[in-house]
Protein backbone atom coordinates (compact mmCIF):
# COMPACT_ATOMS: atom_id res chain seq x y z
CA UNK A 1 0.00 0.00 0.00
CA UNK A 2 1.36 3.25 -0.83
CA UNK A 3 1.94 5.71 1.51
CA UNK A 4 -0.76 8.21 -0.13
CA UNK A 5 -3.93 5.68 -0.13
CA UNK A 6 -2.48 4.39 3.34
CA UNK A 7 -2.71 8.36 4.70
CA UNK A 8 -6.41 7.99 3.25
CA UNK A 9 -7.49 4.61 4.18
CA UNK A 10 -6.69 5.70 7.70
CA UNK A 11 -8.62 9.23 7.17
CA UNK A 12 -11.91 7.54 5.81
CA UNK A 13 -11.06 4.77 8.84
CA UNK A 14 -11.95 7.75 11.47
CA UNK A 15 -14.38 9.54 9.18
CA UNK A 16 -16.50 5.99 10.14
CA UNK A 17 -15.87 6.54 13.73
CA UNK A 18 -19.29 8.38 14.37
CA UNK A 19 -21.19 5.51 12.04
CA UNK A 20 -20.35 2.70 13.97
CA UNK A 21 -23.43 2.63 16.06
CA UNK A 22 -24.62 0.63 12.65
CA UNK A 23 -23.96 -2.70 11.24
CA UNK A 24 -20.64 -3.90 11.28
CA UNK A 25 -19.88 -7.07 8.27
CA UNK A 26 -17.66 -8.76 6.21
CA UNK A 27 -18.51 -8.50 2.30
CA UNK A 28 -16.79 -8.85 -0.82
CA UNK A 29 -17.75 -8.80 -4.51
CA UNK A 30 -18.03 -12.77 -4.59
CA UNK A 31 -18.92 -15.11 -2.19
CA UNK A 32 -18.52 -18.11 -4.69
CA UNK A 33 -15.20 -18.30 -6.80
CA UNK A 34 -13.57 -21.17 -8.25
CA UNK A 35 -10.65 -23.26 -6.61
CA UNK A 36 -7.17 -21.27 -6.74
CA UNK A 37 -8.88 -17.83 -7.20
CA UNK A 38 -8.57 -14.76 -4.83
CA UNK A 39 -11.57 -13.70 -2.27
CA UNK A 40 -11.05 -9.81 -1.61
CA UNK A 41 -13.12 -9.20 1.51
CA UNK A 42 -13.97 -5.77 3.40
CA UNK A 43 -15.42 -4.89 6.41
CA UNK A 44 -17.86 -2.63 5.78
CA UNK A 45 -19.83 0.03 8.66
CA UNK A 46 -23.21 1.08 7.53
CA UNK A 47 -26.65 0.68 7.09
CA UNK A 48 -29.08 -1.46 4.91
CA UNK A 49 -26.24 -3.16 3.50
CA UNK A 50 -24.95 -0.28 2.20
CA UNK A 51 -21.25 1.37 3.64
CA UNK A 52 -17.60 2.19 3.73
CA UNK A 53 -15.03 -0.12 3.87
CA UNK A 54 -12.96 -0.31 6.85
CA UNK A 55 -9.24 -0.89 6.87
CA UNK A 56 -7.66 -2.97 9.11
CA UNK A 57 -5.76 -1.64 12.13
CA UNK A 58 -4.30 -4.07 15.14
CA UNK A 59 -5.70 -2.13 17.62
CA UNK A 60 -9.51 -2.56 16.30
CA UNK A 61 -9.17 -6.09 15.50
CA UNK A 62 -9.17 -8.73 18.71
CA UNK A 63 -9.63 -11.75 16.32
CA UNK A 64 -9.39 -12.41 12.42
CA UNK A 65 -9.28 -15.99 11.50
CA UNK A 66 -9.80 -17.97 8.37
CA UNK A 67 -11.54 -21.29 8.75
CA UNK A 68 -11.87 -24.26 5.39
CA UNK A 69 -11.81 -27.97 5.58
CA UNK A 70 -7.90 -27.88 7.63
CA UNK A 71 -8.87 -25.49 10.18
CA UNK A 72 -8.80 -22.51 11.82
CA UNK A 73 -5.63 -20.28 11.69
CA UNK A 74 -5.27 -16.50 12.31
CA UNK A 75 -5.15 -14.26 9.55
CA UNK A 76 -2.02 -12.34 8.59
CA UNK A 77 -3.11 -8.41 7.72
CA UNK A 78 -0.72 -5.28 7.28
CA UNK A 79 -2.08 -1.78 8.78
CA UNK A 80 -4.10 -0.47 6.72
CA UNK A 81 -5.15 -3.14 4.39
CA UNK A 82 -8.34 -2.78 2.65
CA UNK A 83 -9.54 -4.96 1.70
CA UNK A 84 -8.50 -6.69 4.78
CA UNK A 85 -8.19 -10.20 3.40
CA UNK A 86 -7.01 -10.90 -0.27
CA UNK A 87 -5.86 -14.39 -0.86
CA UNK A 88 -5.85 -17.50 -3.67
CA UNK A 89 -7.73 -20.49 -1.85
CA UNK A 90 -6.28 -23.73 -3.06
CA UNK A 91 -8.94 -25.33 -0.58
CA UNK A 92 -12.03 -26.68 -2.01
CA UNK A 93 -15.13 -26.22 -0.13
CA UNK A 94 -16.98 -23.82 2.19
CA UNK A 95 -14.21 -20.93 3.58
CA UNK A 96 -15.02 -18.53 6.60
CA UNK A 97 -13.53 -15.21 7.70
CA UNK A 98 -14.28 -14.79 11.57
CA UNK A 99 -13.66 -10.95 12.68
CA UNK A 100 -14.02 -9.91 15.95
CA UNK A 101 -13.23 -6.11 17.34
CA UNK A 102 -12.07 -4.99 20.76
CA UNK A 103 -15.03 -3.07 22.69
CA UNK A 104 -15.23 0.74 21.24
CA UNK A 105 -17.51 3.35 23.16
CA UNK A 106 -19.46 6.27 21.52
CA UNK A 107 -22.03 9.07 23.70
CA UNK A 108 -25.42 9.73 23.79
CA UNK A 109 -26.52 12.78 24.39
CA UNK A 110 -30.17 12.58 25.04
CA UNK A 111 -31.96 9.84 25.48
CA UNK A 112 -34.51 9.88 22.21
CA UNK A 113 -31.48 8.71 19.72
CA UNK A 114 -30.98 5.99 22.64
CA UNK A 115 -34.60 4.86 22.48
CA UNK A 116 -34.74 5.02 18.70
CA UNK A 117 -31.58 2.42 18.74
CA UNK A 118 -33.46 0.15 21.30
CA UNK A 119 -36.65 -0.27 19.82
CA UNK A 120 -34.77 -0.64 16.37
CA UNK A 121 -33.09 -3.47 17.90
CA UNK A 122 -36.19 -4.68 20.02
CA UNK A 123 -34.79 -4.40 23.48
CA UNK A 124 -37.48 -4.22 25.08
CA UNK A 125 -38.19 -1.64 27.93
CA UNK A 126 -34.83 -0.15 28.29
CA UNK A 127 -36.26 3.31 29.58
CA UNK A 128 -37.28 1.54 32.64
CA UNK A 129 -34.35 -0.10 33.31
CA UNK A 130 -32.17 2.59 33.18
CA UNK A 131 -34.21 4.93 34.77
CA UNK A 132 -34.08 2.35 37.75
CA UNK A 133 -30.21 2.20 37.71
CA UNK A 134 -30.44 5.66 38.77
CA UNK A 135 -28.48 7.02 35.42
CA UNK A 136 -28.78 10.48 33.40
CA UNK A 137 -30.79 10.29 30.54
CA UNK A 138 -27.96 12.78 28.89
CA UNK A 139 -24.53 12.44 28.19
CA UNK A 140 -24.19 9.09 28.89
CA UNK A 141 -21.96 6.21 27.05
CA UNK A 142 -22.25 2.54 25.32
CA UNK A 143 -19.64 0.47 24.87
CA UNK A 144 -20.13 -2.23 21.78
CA UNK A 145 -18.01 -4.98 20.52
CA UNK A 146 -18.34 -6.51 16.88
CA UNK A 147 -18.43 -10.30 15.70
CA UNK A 148 -18.19 -10.63 11.95
CA UNK A 149 -18.70 -14.04 10.30
CA UNK A 150 -18.60 -14.22 6.34
CA UNK A 151 -19.27 -17.91 4.62
CA UNK A 152 -18.09 -18.13 1.38
CA UNK A 153 -18.02 -20.60 -1.43
CA UNK A 154 -14.81 -22.37 -3.05
CA UNK A 155 -15.59 -24.17 -5.82
CA UNK A 156 -18.08 -26.92 -4.38
CA UNK A 157 -18.59 -25.29 -1.31
CA UNK A 158 -19.29 -28.36 0.74
CA UNK A 159 -18.86 -28.25 4.42
CA UNK A 160 -21.10 -26.98 7.12
CA UNK A 161 -21.42 -23.61 9.25
CA UNK A 162 -20.56 -24.29 13.33
CA UNK A 163 -20.28 -22.15 16.35
CA UNK A 164 -16.79 -20.61 16.55
CA UNK A 165 -16.81 -19.62 20.08
CA UNK A 166 -17.89 -16.06 19.57
CA UNK A 167 -19.31 -14.69 22.76
CA UNK A 168 -22.42 -13.87 20.83
CA UNK A 169 -23.12 -15.38 17.01
CA UNK A 170 -25.08 -16.41 14.24
CA UNK A 171 -24.77 -19.96 13.09
CA UNK A 172 -26.03 -21.27 9.69
CA UNK A 173 -27.99 -24.64 10.21
CA UNK A 174 -27.70 -25.40 6.23
CA UNK A 175 -24.67 -24.67 3.66
CA UNK A 176 -26.73 -21.52 1.20
CA UNK A 177 -24.05 -23.04 -1.39
CA UNK A 178 -24.98 -26.52 -1.28
CA UNK A 179 -28.25 -27.87 0.54
CA UNK A 180 -31.95 -27.11 -0.48
CA UNK A 181 -33.01 -23.77 0.87
CA UNK A 182 -36.66 -23.88 -0.59
CA UNK A 183 -37.92 -23.72 2.82
CA UNK A 184 -35.16 -21.19 3.91
CA UNK A 185 -32.63 -21.13 5.17
CA UNK A 186 -32.32 -22.08 9.30
CA UNK A 187 -29.96 -20.10 11.64
CA UNK A 188 -29.38 -20.42 15.21
CA UNK A 189 -28.24 -17.46 17.42
CA UNK A 190 -25.95 -18.14 20.06
CA UNK A 191 -24.77 -16.58 23.08
CA UNK A 192 -22.19 -17.73 25.49
CA UNK A 193 -22.88 -21.02 23.66
CA UNK A 194 -26.36 -21.11 24.80
CA UNK A 195 -29.52 -20.41 22.35
CA UNK A 196 -31.03 -16.54 21.98
CA UNK A 197 -34.76 -17.18 22.55
CA UNK A 198 -37.42 -14.65 21.32
CA UNK A 199 -34.11 -12.74 19.48
CA UNK A 200 -34.73 -10.55 16.92
CA UNK A 201 -32.95 -11.10 13.42
CA UNK A 202 -32.75 -8.15 10.78
CA UNK A 203 -32.40 -9.51 7.58
CA UNK A 204 -30.82 -7.66 4.97
CA UNK A 205 -31.38 -8.85 1.59
CA UNK A 206 -28.89 -7.29 -1.54
CA UNK A 207 -29.68 -8.13 -5.04
CA UNK A 208 -27.63 -8.32 -7.38
CA UNK A 209 -28.26 -4.83 -8.71
CA UNK A 210 -27.73 -3.43 -5.62
CA UNK A 211 -31.37 -3.03 -3.98
CA UNK A 212 -31.44 -4.13 -0.09
CA UNK A 213 -34.66 -4.73 1.46
CA UNK A 214 -35.01 -5.09 4.94
CA UNK A 215 -37.22 -7.35 7.17
CA UNK A 216 -36.76 -8.90 10.81
CA UNK A 217 -37.72 -12.83 12.24
CA UNK A 218 -37.93 -13.91 15.67
CA UNK A 219 -35.67 -16.90 17.47
CA UNK A 220 -38.09 -19.67 18.64
CA UNK A 221 -37.54 -21.38 21.94
CA UNK A 222 -34.32 -22.92 20.69
CA UNK A 223 -32.88 -20.26 19.29
CA UNK A 224 -33.41 -20.89 15.43
CA UNK A 225 -35.07 -18.45 13.12
CA UNK A 226 -35.80 -19.27 9.67
CA UNK A 227 -34.65 -17.05 7.06
CA UNK A 228 -36.56 -16.61 3.52
CA UNK A 229 -33.59 -16.27 0.66
CA UNK A 230 -33.27 -16.29 -2.45
CA UNK A 231 -30.65 -17.82 -5.34
CA UNK A 232 -28.28 -15.39 -6.32
CA UNK A 233 -29.34 -12.71 -3.51
CA UNK A 234 -26.32 -11.70 -1.13
CA UNK A 235 -27.70 -11.71 2.73
CA UNK A 236 -26.69 -9.75 6.01
CA UNK A 237 -28.39 -11.27 9.26
CA UNK A 238 -27.46 -9.02 12.10
CA UNK A 239 -28.43 -9.95 15.86
CA UNK A 240 -28.06 -7.11 18.95
CA UNK A 241 -27.48 -7.87 22.20
CA UNK A 242 -28.00 -5.65 25.14
CA UNK A 243 -26.70 -6.28 28.92
CA UNK A 244 -25.13 -3.28 31.51
CA UNK A 245 -21.18 -3.64 31.46
CA UNK A 246 -19.01 -5.58 34.05
CA UNK A 247 -17.45 -3.07 36.28
CA UNK A 248 -13.97 -2.71 34.45
CA UNK A 249 -15.62 -2.32 31.22
CA UNK A 250 -17.63 0.76 32.36
CA UNK A 251 -15.07 2.33 33.93
CA UNK A 252 -12.58 1.84 31.11
CA UNK A 253 -14.84 2.85 28.63
CA UNK A 254 -17.23 5.36 30.54
CA UNK A 255 -20.46 3.47 29.92
CA UNK A 256 -23.28 2.29 31.23
CA UNK A 257 -24.30 0.10 28.40
CA UNK A 258 -23.10 -2.51 26.23
CA UNK A 259 -24.08 -3.94 22.97
CA UNK A 260 -22.50 -7.44 21.76
CA UNK A 261 -23.34 -7.19 17.94
CA UNK A 262 -23.33 -10.95 15.36
CA UNK A 263 -23.38 -10.39 12.10
CA UNK A 264 -23.18 -13.45 9.27
CA UNK A 265 -22.67 -12.81 5.19
CA UNK A 266 -22.99 -15.51 2.73
CA UNK A 267 -24.32 -15.60 -0.65
CA UNK A 268 -27.02 -18.29 -1.84
CA UNK A 269 -26.03 -20.11 -5.18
Amino acid sequence: MTPKIFILALAMSFVAAPLLSHEFWIDSKKFQVETGENIAAFTKNGQNFKGIDLAYFTKRAARFERIDASGAKAVEARMGDSPVFDKPLAQDGLFTLIYQTHPDRLTYKEWAKFQSFAEHKAFGDVLTRHRARGLSEEQFGETYTRFAKGLFAVGSGAGADAARGLEIEIVALKNPYTDDLSAGLPVKVLYREMPRINAQVEIFERSSEGQTNVSTVLTNDEGIALIPVKSGYTYLLDNVLLREPNAALAADKNAVWETLWAALTFQVR
